[in-house]
């Protein structure tokens, strides 16, 4: 039986893919840690444990105590956030991998897992479906810190027959967790004030197209991505993926078919300028061909469902 690491489970990922791993492999099986306390539902389901990402000696303790098979490293400081600290951002995004890296070569892990992301293209990338295979000049601590984590990645796959695993993420977008510092954060902020208030002011500009993903897209690619047979991969640093690309403006159409009087202003901030750096639209047939991958959700189908279950949780 696996025995599975979730780092970083308290974030808008690890909280929603912790779970998920929980009903795959059992409650008792997945054990997630985070440095500050996660929701109610990860720690009543399951292990769950304050823990640094950079205490490396707790960690290859913790690891060997549990018999740990797989690791899922999500613990980062985000595009917005990493812009404002960029010096710690690129410390902890690089020392908590190579930490994971090393440890997991040591300790014989199985498969780890790190998200990489579409921060990684830059501005002399093409705009329009990015191919896998393309130029990458990131522009943003964060991006520069996803492309440096991916060569790593692929370093430890061909020098250490290390099974390191990850996906470019797009925008994700989450009615369970709240935003936290990325560029693509106005996509899950926009509902909540559109139920809350009525009028929403977005830091990007109306046409500010990104792409964008559901999360229970993002949770299922990520499981599948994992369990996918290591023969068939031809990707060691990050596959794109792809879900659905739309503007603010485009969301903000979407919103208005069922809050009519929804009103939407725009003042970009320096988040803008990253928006710009990243592609409209992504190539993802690799993933496709590779592990069968295949997305679920539209604009009109995740919009409905946001709004229905942000107003269950705000008992609107």
């Amino acid at each position: 039986m696996e025995k599975i690491l979730v780092i970083g489970a308290a974030g808008q990922i690890g909280s929603e893919l912790t779970l998920a791993l929980r009903k795959v492999y059992g409650d008792a099986n997945v054990f997630a840690t985070d440095i500050k306390d996660a929701p109610k539902d990860v720690k009543k389901s399951g292990p769950f444990q304050i823990m640094d990402v950079m205490d490396d000696k707790r960690l290859i303790h913790f690891v060997i105590r549990y018999k740990i098979t797989q690791i899922y490293l999500l613990a980062a400081v985000l595009s917005g956030n990493a812009e404002r600290l960029p010096l710690q951002a690129w410390d902890i995004n690089m020392r908590s991998l190579l930490n994971i890296l090393d440890l997991a070569r040591e300790v014989g892990i199985n498969k780890v897992f790190w998200p990489s992301s579409i921060a990684v293209f830059g501005t002399t990338t093409p705009k329009t479906d990015t191919p896998q295979l393309t130029i990458m000049e990131p522009n943003t601590v964060y991006g520069i810190s996803k492309l440096a984590g991916e060569r790593w990645c692929e370093y430890y796959f061909n020098k250490h027959h290390l099974d390191v695993r990850s996906i470019r993420y797009p925008g994700l977008i989450s009615y369970k967790t709240e935003a936290g510092g990325g560029t693509t954060d106005y996509a899950v902020e926009i509902f909540y004030d559109a139920i809350e208030t009525g009028s929403y002011e977005c830091f990007l500009k109306p046409d500010a197209a990104l792409p964008m993903m559901f999360m229970p897209d993002a949770i299922r690619a990520t499981i599948e991505l994992m369990e996918a047979d290591e023969s068939k991969l031809t990707v060691h640093s990050g596959y794109n993926l792809s879900g659905i690309s739309f503007s603010p403006a485009q969301l903000a159409d979407e919103i208005k078919k069922i809050i009519p009087d929804f009103k939407i202003t725009y003042k970009p901030d320096f988040r803008q300028a990253i928006a710009e750096s990243w592609p409209k639209s992504i190539d993802d047939r690799v993933a496709r061909n590779d592990w069968g991958w295949n997305h679920e959700y539209d604009l009109e189908k995740m919009s409905k469902i946001m709004i229905k279950e942000i107003k269950k949780k705000l008992d609107h």
